[in-house]
């Protein structure tokens, strides 16, 4: 497939070009192989896009030659509801025209709350874009917890959103993560399988139960170690699944709730938020193709627990 894409200084739409490859081929069909989905047709049909072909603006009923140029053009989007434009620091590990890659600090929401409508990753990246002129909002597609750290990863427009969501559900997007939990983990591997479901007393909490959604972790332990007499274990660990709250719930299910994680039986007398990280976010750039693969070391906090244990 030949595929490219833009957005000039004068127009912030943003732009991808084909080049046809199956003669008498309708445009409609050539999108859908194209990965252009029916909600983003209708929203640049109704809302401020365009489709040309060889720069005549053409409809989806348009019958193609083999070589004819396609240009999509998305319409502008708007801030999503409940998002405010703040401007702040962000710690930038990646960005290009299509996704943004970002090591989010502890104690920082990725999208505004009641409790915490402030200096949320969204409403920054709002700002951000601002300041680009791009006419986008913020779309999340892998999230953390408020007092997890780590790389997340961010979608600069709805369509391709839509191309790594595909890729999440098709396990093309690998994350692992990095954690300090309570005991000495007996297993050196070990997958955890089991059902995650909002606790029926919180509209907080998670936990292991039947009729849940189906969840996957794998553990690998790092080290075993000691913190003024207590055991603890470094532990590597890869999600399957995204679930709120997966590698909480999971650690805290088998009994080795992560240091600082008070929510799940953890303590906080060492660190005042759950001790988890994520260290490794891979993935195929979503129009490009190209494997992408960014690592973020530890938080200070956590890897002064593992130097503490070494004093």
């Amino acid at each position: 497939m030949n595929r490219s894409w833009q957005m000039s200084k004068m127009d912030t739409r943003f732009t991808l070009h084909f080049i046809a490859e199956k003669e008498g081929q309708l445009l409609r069909e050539a999108l859908t192989e194209w990965r252009i989905s029916k909600r983003a047709l209708t929203a640049i049909k109704f809302d401020g896009g365009l489709l040309t072909v060889n720069d005549v603006e053409r409809n989806v009923r348009h019958p193609l030659h083999v070589g004819d140029r396609v240009e999509v053009k998305f319409p502008p989007e708007e801030k999503s509801e409940g998002l405010a434009v703040e401007h702040g620091e962000l710690a930038i590990t990646f960005e290009d025209e299509a996704i943004l890659v970002l090591n989010k600090p502890a104690h920082q929401s990725t999208i505004p709350s009641r409790e915490h409508p402030t200096l949320s990753v969204a409403n920054l990246v709002c700002g951000h874009f601002q300041k680009q002129g791009l006419a986008s909002t913020a779309h999340i597609v892998t999230r953390l917890d408020r007092d997890t750290s780590g790389l997340l990863c961010i979608a600069k427009h709805a369509h391709i959103h839509h191309l790594t969501g595909l890729a999440q559900r098709n396990g093309e997007i690998s994350r692992q993560y990095e954690a300090i939990v309570h005991g000495h983990v007996a297993q050196d591997i070990q997958s955890i399988i089991a059902p995650i479901g909002r606790k029926e007393t919180s509209i907080i909490e998670r936990e292991v139960r039947e009729d849940g959604q189906f969840a996957h972790t794998d553990v690998t332990v790092l080290r075993h170690f000691y913190l003024h007499d207590e055991p603890m274990t470094h532990i590597q660990l890869k999600l399957h699944t995204g679930r709120t709250h997966q590698i909480r719930v999971h650690m805290a299910y088998v009994g080795h709730p992560l240091v600082g994680d008070a929510l799940y039986g953890g303590s906080r007398d060492h660190i005042n938020r759950q001790a988890l990280h994520c260290v490794s976010l891979k993935m195929l750039h979503p129009l490009t193709g190209e494997c992408l693969h960014f690592t973020s070391d530890l938080n200070e906090d956590m890897q002064q627990l593992l130097n503490d244990s070494l004093a």
